[in-house]
This record gives C-alpha cells, sequence and structure tokens, in this order.
C-alpha cells in the first residue's frame, strides 16, 4: 500500500503543488490520478520516488515511511514507466529490459533470459529483442518501457500518462494489455493521466484532483460516474457520464432474435433470398465479421461489401456494449457473440433499454 499523510508541496515563490493530500493506493490495485494540468498529478508520483521532497507530511509504502529509506535502494525497488518510454537509444531492446537486474547484481544470463520473458509477455516479437529503440514504433516503444519497469519484479509501480503519445488504435491496445498483465500481476499501481476515460478504463479507484493538487473525489470508476461529489467533479467527469456508467453493469439474460446470416462468396441471389435489407456475415468459425447490404451484392459476397463499423457486445459483458452494439449497427440490431467470439443472436435497442430501467428500479435509482 502507498499512504499519502497530509503532504504538501510548496515551491519557493509559493506556488503549491500537491496541498494536505491524503490518500491510499491499496496494495495489488491500480489507483488513477487524473486532472487537468497544474493539479499535481507527475509531483505526486515524484515524491513517491524521492526524486522531489515534499515539504511536509509523509509517505510511505507498505508502513514505511520513504524518507527513512536509501534512495536507490527505493527506486530500485520501483518501477517507473513515462510518457515517451525513456529507452537508452544505444542499447538493444533486451539490453534495456534488462538494465535493473544488472544493477541489481543478476549475472547477464539470467538478466537477459528474464527480459526475453518479459519482452513476450507485454506482447513483443521476440525477434525485436535486437532492435533499437529507433527502430520501433512509438506502441512498441511503450511496450519495452512497460517490460523494463517489471524487470525487477517490484511491488509498486509509478506510470506517467504512459500511453498518451500513441494513436487512439495503438492506445486502446496497450491499455488492454496493461489490464491483462496486472490481472496475472497485481502490482501497486499509481497510475497519471489527463484522459478521464482512459481512468474509468484503467482503475480499481480513480482519484480527482483540482489545480493546486486538493484532492476534490477519490472513489470507484462506478461511483465516481454516479455520483460526482460536486460540480468540478461532474464537469471533469463529462455529460455523458450515465452512459459510461453502463459499461459496470453486467448485461441481463436477454431473449436474442435469431438472425439470417451469411457467408464469403455466396451469391447476389443467396443474399438476397435471406429477405433482410442487411445481412450479418460471418466468418469460417462462425464469428461476425461485418454487415452487407443486400442489394449491394450484385455477383457474389467479397470483403470489399463489408459495413464494419457495427459493434459486436459479448452474452457476458456490460449493459453498455449491448446498448452499443444495437446503436452502431447499420441495420440496427445489436449483434451479440459469446465468449469465443461466435454469433449468438442480435437485440434492439429497444429490449435493451427497459433492461437498463430496471436495473434503475433494482438500485432505487429514480428515474431521470
Amino acid at each position: 500500500m502507498i499512504r499519502f499523510d497530509r503532504v504538501t508541496k510548496r515551491y519557493d515563490g509559493g506556488t503549491v503543488a500537491v496541498d494536505d493530500l491524503t490518500l491510499e493506493a491499496p496494495t495489488g490495485r491500480i489507483t488513477v490520478l487524473v486532472g487537468p494540468s497544474g493539479c499535481g498529478k507527475t509531483t505526486m508520483l515524484r515524491m513517491v520516488n524521492r526524486m522531489i521532497t515534499p515539504t511536509s507530511g509523509t509517505i510511505s509504502i507498505d508502513g514505511r515511511d520513504t524518507a527513512t529509506l536509501d534512495v536507490a535502494e527505493l527506486r530500485r525497488s520501483i518501477g517507473y514507466v513515462i510518457q515517451h518510454a525513456g529507452l537508452f537509444p544505444h542499447r538493444t531492446v533486451v539490453d534495456n529490459v534488462a538494465t535493473v537486474p544488472r544493477l541489481l547484481g543478476v549475472d547477464r544470463r539470467t538478466a537477459r533470459s528474464r527480459a526475453m520473458d518479459l519482452i513476450e509477455r507485454v506482447g513483443l516479437e521476440p525477434s525485436l529483442a535486437r532492435r533499437y529503440p529507433a527502430q520501433l514504433s512509438g506502441g512498441q516503444q511503450q511496450r519495452v518501457g512497460v517490460a523494463r519497469a517489471l524487470a525487477a519484479d517490484p511491488p509498486v509501480m509509478l506510470m506517467d500518462e504512459p500511453f498518451s503519445a500513441v494513436d487512439p488504435v495503438v492506445r486502446e491496445q496497450l491499455q488492454n494489455e496493461f489490464l491483462r498483465l496486472q490481472a496475472e500481476l497485481g502490482k501497486t499501481i499509481l497510475f497519471v493521466t489527463h484522459d478521464i476515460d482512459e481512468a474509468i478504463k484503467l482503475g480499481d479507484q480513480v482519484a480527482v484532483l483540482r489545480v493546486g493538487g486538493i484532492l476534490a473525489q477519490l472513489d470507484s470508476p462506478a461511483r465516481l460516474l454516479a455520483d460526482p461529489a460536486d460540480d468540478f467533479v461532474a464537469e471533469f467527469v463529462g455529460r455523458d457520464r450515465g452512459y459510461r456508467a453502463l459499461a459496470f453493469e453486467a448485461a441481463p439474460e436477454l431473449t436474442l432474435g435469431t438472425e439470417p446470416t451469411t457467408r464469403l462468396g455466396a451469391t447476389g441471389e443467396e443474399v438476397r433470398a435471406l429477405g433482410q435489407s442487411w445481412v450479418l456475415c460471418l466468418g469460417a468459425d462462425g464469428e461476425p465479421i461485418g454487415w452487407v447490404r443486400a442489394e449491394a451484392v450484385t455477383t457474389t459476397l467479397d470483403p470489399t461489401l463489408l459495413h464494419r463499423g457495427g459493434t459486436v457486445a459479448r452474452a457476458d459483458g456490460s449493459l453498455r456494449a449491448l446498448l452499443d452494439a444495437a446503436l452502431s449497427s447499420p441495420s440496427g440490431r445489436g449483434v451479440v457473440a459469446d465468449r469465443d467470439g461466435r454469433f449468438l443472436g442480435t437485440v434492439l435497442a429497444s429490449e435493451v433499454v427497459p433492461a437498463i430501467e430496471a436495473r434503475r428500479d433494482e438500485k432505487g435509482v429514480p428515474a431521470p
């Protein structure tokens, strides 16, 4: 556990970066720090590993005051990931990852073997191990940065906007990979971001900070969305928080609609014979791969005719995923699959909304 106990950081000239902060980051959980520029997020991280010294108050890790610990020992026990990965440009990927174990006295062969394991664990191809950072994409560099932070198996990790410098698609991939890793490793993580959506997705708890380093609210993502502490938090979380809160509500058992389906290579006559203006196309393993407008298939159905904009919800997923699948589908029929990705049936938005209202009634939440 990381604990901030009435921590203040005041700079010469009177600027206050963090103001009388008390906060606990539970062991094995992700605590996300979010807020506008100037709210002290990065300062908080750097006070944990003593890159910045608090003006007052104490910071402890598992009950040990960090001010009493040897600085080098403290920093080697904490993984640190920053926005642009911070890799050594003159070292290969495998040697970047092996850096901290080597500093801790691990022999070169063991350190490199451990590094190769981590390179694969963060989703990189082993063939990249002998490349240099400049030969990697931004997303690959960030994965190397995470692997390097994990190399000494630290109990605590500090992550300062690690995914913000990559494009949205890569960012989502990195977030998903990060959650998968955390499910396996159970580290105690302080994660800084300016993106409330990222905070909601990744955090077991989210700390919203005001400018000046004042804690506005510390809560679970679901609670933060459902019950903002004040107008500042409500505005920062966003106006569509009711919709996003549905991501934390398990999908109910709905009777799915049967759906005529087709496959690539079907003739136009076969597709139109199904009697639907939009027809769902399945892959070889029964997975939904896109919708096709029946009248567009003049000869045979090929991949260029598929509309791929609709999302797919899992039957054991969330209410939000069900609703989004229905709203994003060109046919208005949301696609639902099992956990292996195989098509199960379809659902209408008009069927999901009553389930949302029923869930609100169960909780005693008044309808808007």
